[in-house]
Formats: structure tokens, C-alpha cells, sequence
């Protein structure tokens, strides 16, 4: 080991490693909260939703038939004052399209999504069902399905209620109470 050659390259070698080894230690402390290891999973809840009504099918206006017509409008002046009707928030029952544009936008005005659940990059797609009385007032709301997240759906119900009251129902609506569906799609990035 008299070498001088092999010394010195011996030497080399050793200090290349802990070179090596000190720019690892100080890279993985510089980037270990940059990403975050989802080794503590958040306990999974589960929700139990009484479905009020399956939604009705859009009706084509233009397929009914005048006997059907006479019927239907018949039907209508003779609607209890207790009915309901179940739409979702993006119908397109001509019947229901401007009430929801009205509901939608109010929802909208008060949807944030929620800063803790973009840091953590959470996302989710959230069913909601709430009721609206002909008065506008929201009487109750329910989450069909939940986007995984409490904050998320949280978030959403919060929408709601705070865009509560609703406008009254204009008088082509005849039902008491309608129960209307709502999508909430929480994404970070665009959907290709």
C-alpha cells in the first residue's frame, strides 16, 4: 500500500462518499415537506341517505300529444298542495330550467373550494339532495353520495345553506316542495 496512486484515489473515493452523503442529507431535509407522505389515512366514514324520490325524466314537450296535453294541464289545476317534484340542478324540463339557473347561481356565488383540501390536494365528487318550500325556504338537506372528504362535503352543504333563501317558485310551478339533486365536482385540474 506504498502506492501513492492507490492512496490517493482511496482518498478520492472516500471523500466523494461523504460528499455524496452530506448532499443527500441536506437535499432530503430541504424537500420533505414539499411532498407529503400519506402514510396516517384519515379514518373512512360512512353515511346513511333515505333517498327522498328517484328523479323524474325530463319530458319532451314536443312528443306529447294534444289528448295527453288536455290532460296534463287538466292534471294541473288540480294539483294538491302538498306535492312534490324532484329535479336536478342542471334539468333541462323547460318547466324548471329557469328556476334552476336562479338556484345554481346562487349555490355558485357561495361554492369555495375549501383552502385545507387544495393544500392537501383533495378532491371529490360530492351528490347532494335538498329541499326548497314555494316560499324559497330550504327545508332540509341530505348527501347522497359523498365525495370522501368531510371538508368537501361540508363545504358544499355550507353552500347551500348560506345561498338559502331561495327565490319563491315563479307560478308555472305548481308543486309545494322540490327536491333538487346537485353535483359538486371538486377538481384541482382540468378534466381532458
Amino acid at each position: 500500500m506504498n502506492n501513492p496512486f492507490l492512496l490517493n484515489s482511496l482518498t478520492i473515493m472516500r471523500i466523494s462518499l461523504i460528499v455524496s452523503s452530506l448532499f443527500h442529507i441536506i437535499i432530503f431535509l430541504a424537500f420533505q415537506n414539499v411532498f407529503i407522505l400519506d402514510w396516517s389515512r384519515a379514518e373512512l366514514r360512512t353515511y346513511w341517505v333515505d333517498l327522498i324520490r328517484p328523479p323524474i325524466e325530463d319530458i319532451n314537450i314536443d312528443e306529447i300529444s294534444e289528448a295527453d296535453s288536455t290532460r296534463l294541464t287538466h292534471e294541473k289545476l288540480h294539483t294538491p298542495l302538498d306535492s312534490e317534484d324532484t329535479i336536478s340542478l342542471d334539468t333541462k324540463d323547460k318547466r324548471y330550467v329557469s328556476y334552476a339557473v336562479l338556484i345554481r347561481k346562487q349555490i355558485m356565488h357561495n361554492w369555495r373550494y375549501p383552502p385545507e383540501a387544495r393544500e392537501y390536494l383533495l378532491e371529490g365528487i360530492l351528490l347532494v339532495v335538498f329541499s326548497v318550500g314555494r316560499d324559497g325556504e330550504m327545508i332540509q338537506i341530505q348527501i347522497l353520495k359523498t365525495s370522501g372528504h368531510e371538508i368537501l362535503d361540508m363545504e358544499a352543504v355550507r353552500a347551500i345553506r348560506k345561498a338559502a333563501p331561495f327565490p319563491p317558485f315563479p307560478e308555472h310551478i305548481t308543486a309545494s316542495r322540490l327536491n333538487i339533486r346537485a353535483n359538486f365536482d371538486y377538481r384541482l385540474t382540468a378534466r381532458r
